[in-house]
This record gives structure tokens, C-alpha cells and sequence, in this order.
């Protein structure tokens, strides 16, 4: 039995035997739902259709982009609360006015918002 990396590697490496074909007969909501899997999977339909009927495990792919963007606002958002706690904890009610407090705690709740878009995108 081949794994998935067999499947994917072998479509780069040109076209397969045109020969053999397999019809399979689904309604519209079906097809849509089999070409959304597909390429949740970064396959073909084809590919994943293959892949499927031989019993190989399917896995999405993640979006790397999204995890990239999820990792620089953690980032920003540790700083900011690391930022938030110096204020709190060294200097309460000093260095920084009343506002600037509020700013910063405005923006962690922007943060806050934009980590759970990217979380719903991943």
C-alpha cells in the first residue's frame, strides 16, 4: 500500500495512464463537498479521490500563512502585556499617563480579536 507522499510525488512526475477510468456518479452538494476536501488537502480531485479509495489517511494542509500571522501576534501581544505588567508591577502610576494605559489595553483587545480571526482561518 503507497502513502500520501507517494501519491503527491508521483502526480509531479507526469501524466498518469489516460487509459483507466473510474466514473462515480454524486449530486451537486457531494461534488462541491469532495473538491472543498480536496483542496483542503492541497490534492487534486483526482489525487484525493485516489487516495480515498485506497484506504490512505487524507490530511488537510494548514495554512502556513495564517500560522505565521498567528505567531507574529502572540508575539506582539506578549510584548505588550510584558510592556503592560513593567507599568503595573514597577512603576504603578508612574512613567505612564492613565491613558496611555488604556491605549495599550485597547490594542490587546485588537490583538486579542486578530488572534481569534487567524485562529478561525487555520
Amino acid at each position: 500500500m503507497t502513502n500520501m507522499a507517494s501519491i503527491r510525488k508521483r502526480e509531479g512526475n507526469g501524466p498518469r495512464d489516460r487509459i483507466n477510468h473510474l466514473q462515480v456518479v454524486v449530486d451537486v452538494q457531494e461534488r462541491e463537498e469532495i473538491r472543498a476536501r480536496a483542496a483542503a488537502a492541497g490534492l487534486s480531485v483526482s489525487a484525493y479521490l485516489r487516495a480515498a479509495g485506497l484506504g490512505h489517511r487524507v490530511q488537510s494542509v494548514l495554512d502556513h500563512k495564517a500560522v505565521g500571522d498567528l505567531v507574529k501576534v502572540a508575539g506582539d501581544q506578549g510584548h505588550l502585556s510584558g510592556l503592560l505588567k513593567l507599568w503595573l508591577v514597577v512603576q504603578p502610576g508612574k512613567g505612564a499617563p492613565e491613558i496611555e494605559v488604556r491605549r495599550l489595553l485597547d490594542r490587546l483587545g485588537d490583538l486579542q480579536s486578530t488572534l481569534a480571526e487567524i485562529v478561525g482561518r487555520i
